[in-house]
């Protein structure tokens, strides 16, 4: 289907759905408002909590606040209210004020013909509240009686309250005992509760317990029987049939084309899963130089141990098992992209990366909390806060976030530059807040920020260009000084001279590192003093060989020959 098709039939679906709306007013999920050109935003926030709760309370998944429609006669008379751009950074300024940073589903523009005119409504798509906890706008709950926008009433938040999450993790392995766990498994988590505790006494408990009641203990088990989440953390792969689905997680390791080259598949206990497949992961060494006013490199790993284990045991807390599905931890040359089943429950990342934000719920409260005590994992929200302050710290592009697929989330994590101009940036302003750096990041990526952020980033010369075509400013140097040694001792960027060196093995088919010395001789800056310039050279040949590009074709390191990698 043709995008202008499909918009079509979306605005046809949408105002056959308006009619509707009008036509069953007295429902109390919907709001009518005239809104001409402007409406009070606190305004929309009460209604957005109260819409949130009686949608809740009417076992509807969502209500509806419509702008340009009279509330008295149902009259379309149409709305100037915000732009399309507004509309968008409505829903981030909705979501700052809202339980558990809650925000619009979807906010619709249709322009239905009356009288021959037409004329523009805004419909706003408002979630219902998740069970058990009533949505509330600047820490006020709200409700609907009748027409009336009202707070809300004790019955009505008790009704909500009472309500209680099927944790999936907490459910019985029917059939299952204390038999079908692995005991290697149990041990560990005895360990890294010792670990987690840190206190003699409490060891020395750990020591003199049984393993049942050990877990007994710690709620994985109860009056003999075992939980899902104890399955799935210290179950033995032999029993894991017992289980309505049974979990698994796939490696999956990928060349230059994006085709598979090899993959292996794993089981419970996946206590042990974070370990056992980052042995399988080339987590290489990357070269690299984060301060333009340097001629040394710097190496790192590719991906950090902390992080990698983080990422993948959040795969496993945050999984909706009830749906099936594998957790996949895929590799390619520049990065990792991990992938679980399930929504992400926050909605959106930005909200996360806030100090203050405290998650509302968590989808297996039971697995995440024996995560947390075995050492697996931090918090939800403090974990994935630190994953992206050590990428910043690394000077690393920051994780992404892919949650546009229903019942599955994705995260990047990159394990190499994008834009060194990223790196300098960041080397260069140690003291800018994780949001800034998060905006910097969206830059180089180069996928679009609100009006608001970008000038947030020009104030703070952090970019250059038009608001549609932006990119992150050349860091300047830092003094008069600093400005004249910058321009001696910069030379040509990176690409200038592993092009000479390429354009040198495709002329010649080879090149020794005494002729590379020779090509390169005149073209370095002549402030490097002869032993910077070998650094520099073996640090452009050792970047070509890691993209292979080249290779040698011996093993002596004084005798071969550099050549074009082959296949």
């Amino acid at each position: 289907m043709e995008i202008a098709e499909y918009r079509a039939k979306k605005q046809k679906e949408m105002e056959i759905l308006l009619y509707d709306l009008i036509k069953n007013w007295e429902d109390e999920v919907v709001e009518f408002k005239e809104a001409g050109n402007d409406y009070d935003k606190d305004k929309i926030g009460r209604y957005f909590s109260a819409l949130s709760n009686e949608a809740n309370l009417k076992a509807m998944q969502h209500g509806w606040l419509v702008f340009g429609v009279r509330n008295k006669s149902r009259e379309i008379v149409g709305t100037n209210y915000r732009n399309t751009e507004g509309l968008r950074t409505l829903k981030n300024e909705i979501s700052q004020d809202t339980s558990g940073a809650m925000s619009f589903i979807d906010i619709y523009e249709v322009y239905p013909e009356v009288d021959g005119e037409v004329r523009r409504v805004v419909m706003f798509q408002i979630p219902a509240a998740i069970s058990a906890v009533p949505t509330a706008w600047k820490g006020y709950e709200y409700a609907r009686d009748g027409e009336s926008l009202k707070p809300l009433s004790q019955e009505k938040r008790e009704r909500i309250r009472r309500q209680t999450f099927l944790d999936w993790s907490k459910q019985f392995v029917k059939g299952a005992g204390i038999e079908h766990l692995n005991r290697e498994a149990i041990q560990i988590a005895r360990e890294k509760y010792k670990e987690k505790m840190d206190d003699e006494h409490i060891s020395a408990e750990v020591d003199s317990v049984s393993d049942e009641e050990f877990l007994e203990a710690r709620k994985l088990v109860v009056n003999g029987k075992i939980t899902n989440a104890a399955m799935l953390l210290l179950g033995d792969e032999r029993y894991d049939y017992l289980m309505e689905s049974m979990p698994e997680a796939s490696w999956r390791v990928y060349d230059s084309k994006d085709m598979v080259k090899d993959y292996k598949i794993f089981k419970i206990p996946f206590i042990t899963l974070s370990d056992r497949i980052t042995a399988n992961i080339r987590n290489l060494t990357y070269r690299y130089m984060p301060d333009q006013m340097t001629l040394f490199t710097q190496e790192i790993r590719q991906f950090d141990p902390w992080v990698l284990r983080e990422l993948l045991n959040n795969c496993i807390a945050h999984s909706d098992y009830s749906i099936g599905g594998r957790i996949y931890v895929n590799e390619f040359e520049d990065k990792l992209i991990l992938t679980n089943p399930g929504s992400f429950i926050p909605e959106n990342i930005e909200v996360i990366l806030r100090p203050s934000y405290t998650s509302p719920f968590y989808r297996n409260q039971l697995l995440a909390d024996a995560m947390v005590k075995f050492k697996m994992i931090d918090t939800e929200t403090t974990g994935i806060r630190r994953v992206f302050s050590i990428q910043r710290e690394r000077f690393f592009p920051l994780p992404d976030y892919d949650l546009s697929q229903k019942n599955k989330v994705e995260v990047s994590l990159y394990g190499r530059e994008i834009d060194e101009k990223f790196t300098y940036l960041l080397h260069n302003n140690a003291d800018l807040d994780l949001a800034t750096v998060y905006l910097l990041d969206q830059v180089q990526k180069g996928k679009r920020i609100p009006k608001e952020a970008v000038a947030h980033l020009r104030k703070h010369k952090l970019v250059e260009g038009r608001a549609d075509n932006l990119y992150l400013a050349a860091p300047l140097a830092r003094s008069d000084d600093d400005k004249a040694k910058y321009i001696k001792n910069k030379g040509f960027d990176n690409k200038y001279y592993q092009d000479l060196i390429l354009d040198y093995i495709n002329k010649f088919g080879k090149a020794s590192k005494q002729q590379i010395r020779v090509l390169l001789a005149d073209k370095l800056p002549d402030t490097m003093t002869d032993e910077q310039k070998e650094r520099k050279i073996t640090y452009l040949l050792t970047m070509l060989k890691d993209a292979d590009e080249i290779e040698r074709d011996g093993n002596s390191r004084q005798l071969a020959y550099w050549v074009k990698k082959q296949g």
